[in-house]
């Protein structure tokens, strides 16, 4: 295989699109253009907010977030591993004051409060990281020309060009419909 034919290749592969983006001016114009979407039976489709749009994830058609699972799962182990803890400690060096017996589980319930605490923190700030695949130091929606105002006054919407029923040109059609804004088709 010769170099040209290698580069040829190379920026075929450069140029896959990623999608096509448009942005809305207000949270109410996006919640509507995400419902006609999911209605549409688009379902590979993302918002891109300035702040927390309420009722985002169901206009969407988003399932429930794990988060809250595994925030629960996290605090149970750091439960169980406070009474594991306390209970080694109570019967590896028994200390008897006052008659109480060598497991007296009042005088730990700080400890186990605590790590109760400390362990669904973790599962949350860990797990966040996670769900969101976080750190992620580049996506292809950067690429649109007014993406900086994401943080903004604007709220963009992307349909992935892996969406089963993403053609560029109906899917142009429908987001201009839905009174998108500088639609443009960005690249991976």
């Amino acid at each position: 295989m010769d170099k040209a034919h290698r580069h040829e290749e190379l920026e075929e592969e450069a140029a896959k699109p990623f999608g096509l983006m448009g942005y809305f001016l207000t949270p109410g114009e996006l919640m509507h253009a995400c419902e006609k979407l999911k209605n549409a039976g688009y379902k590979d489709f993302d918002a891109q907010t300035p702040f927390p749009v309420h009722g985002l994830e169901k206009a969407m058609g988003l399932p429930p977030s794990k988060m809250p699972w595994i925030v629960l799962t996290c605090g149970t182990v750091g439960l169980l591993s406070a009474i594991a803890l306390t209970a080694f400690v109570s019967f590896d060096y028994p200390l008897v004051i006052s008659g109480k017996p060598s497991f007296s589980y009042q005088a730990y319930v700080p400890i186990m409060f605590e790590l109760t605490v400390l362990f669904s923190a973790f599962g949350a700030f860990f797990g966040l990281w996670g769900v969101n695949r976080l750190p992620m130091f580049y996506h292809p929606s950067m690429k649109h020309p007014s993406f900086p105002r994401a943080t903004d006054d604007a709220f963009f919407v992307t349909v992935e060009a892996k969406d089963p029923k993403y053609d560029a040109s109906k899917t142009r059609k429908l987001l201009e419909d839905l009174g998108a804004r500088e639609i443009v088709e960005v690249t991976e």
